[in-house]
């Protein structure tokens, strides 16, 4: 969980953390760039730390297991996320806010800019990545709720704030393998802004 609070001014990084910042970077881009060219399975990580010049102990220490290559920017996700709560507009929604994340940051980069496509074919197409990425974003539904149930002037463990950001960080998968992604995650999210009443066809 990031505890730093995205609305205020991050402090310069002193030389070391510098250093340790773009060592990490280096080996994410290195072993992205090995995971396009020849896929997830047929790289090593002896592989990536040499393509890197880093020793594997090295690479390890910033990246626990292999899939976490795939996904380096993890707490700026969960920062992300949790501002599109946080400063949404007056008015709008938690659901609808959530909504125009989902859209905004998954489906909408992967349409407009061709340097995701290889991405999110390289994850897609593995099945360890997809099972990494849906555990890692479920990660953040503790911060999430907090801040859900913060917002709706809620206790901090309320069921209600607990579940509306566990479905919400479970939309993305129902656009999975659909036609039209854009349109079932906004079904997903319609869900959860109006309940199942007004969305359940006629009656058999």
């Amino acid at each position: 969980m990031n505890d730093t609070d995205p609305s205020l001014p991050s402090a310069p990084l002193g030389r070391r953390e510098r250093k340790k910042a773009a060592t990490r970077q280096a080996i994410a881009d290195a072993a992205l760039r090995l995971f396009l060219e020849r896929g997830y399975d047929a790289v090593g990580i002896r592989e990536i730390a040499d393509a890197a010049d880093v020793s594997t102990t090295t690479l390890f220490k910033h990246f626990p297991v292999k899939e976490a290559l795939v996904f380096d920017e993890d707490s700026e996700r969960e920062a992300r996320l949790l501002a599109a709560v946080r400063e949404r507009s007056p008015g709008r929604s938690i659901p609808s806010a959530l909504r125009e994340h989902a859209l905004s940051h998954r489906l909408a980069a992967a349409d407009g800019d061709a340097r995701f496509t290889g991405f999110f074919e390289l994850v897609n197409g593995t099945p360890a990545l997809l099972d990494y990425l849906q555990s890692m974003w479920l990660r953040h539904t503790s911060a999430l709720a907090q801040v859900i149930a913060e917002e709706s002037n809620l206790p901090a463990d309320d069921p209600g704030c607990v579940a509306l950001a566990h479905f919400a960080l479970e939309a993305p998968r129902v656009a999975r393998g659909q036609d039209d992604a854009r349109e079932a995650l906004t079904r997903a999210f319609d869900l959860l802004e109006y309940g199942w009443s007004d969305r359940s066809g006629p009656r058999r």
